[in-house]
């Protein structure tokens, strides 16, 4: 499997959430070509600021590793992470995160590959962007469209 095919994972994971009435948001975290877990977001079900997609892959795939460190691992997911997400995956070690669609908002874009970039203890994380005219329309539309309808 390559990027795409993750991706396309990701976005049956951010169906989920539309169908649920959650913000479209889908996560894979792939490690040596395996998936250790996949996820959607659940913010309004749990009625938790935390249940952001990549926070609970993260969290189900340090359960199923025993293991904090997702060393070598890839995190697909469909809308660039917001700063709080992008500390906990370069805390939980992950080398790559692929994304779909950006954050529409410039400073938070900064604020994420600033985390994402940082010269700490931590090994820098490797962010790209998949072309999303490989996607249908109806996936690239789910996102914006829920907003559309929100307000």
């Amino acid at each position: 499997m390559d990027d795409y095919d993750y991706m396309k994972i990701a976005l049956m994971e951010a169906r989920k959430a539309y169908r649920n009435n959650e913000v479209p948001v889908g996560a894979v975290l792939v490690q040596n070509n395996k998936i250790l877990a996949k996820a959607h977001n659940n913010k309004e079900k749990k009625k938790c600021s935390l249940e952001h997609a990549e926070l609970i892959v993260i969290k189900k795939a340090c359960g199923k590793c025993h293991n904090w460190r997702l060393m070598d691992s890839t995190l697909y997911v469909t809308l660039e992470p917001c700063p709080m997400c992008a500390s906990a995956i370069k805390q939980s070690r992950i080398e790559r995160v692929i994304y779909l669609l950006d954050n529409n908002n410039y400073n938070i874009q900064n604020i994420v590959n600033d985390i994402l970039t940082l010269e700490d203890a931590n090994k820098p994380v490797e962010k790209n962007k998949l072309d999303i005219s490989k996607f249908s329309e109806d996936d690239i539309s789910m996102l914006s469209s829920f907003f559309k309808e929100k307000r």
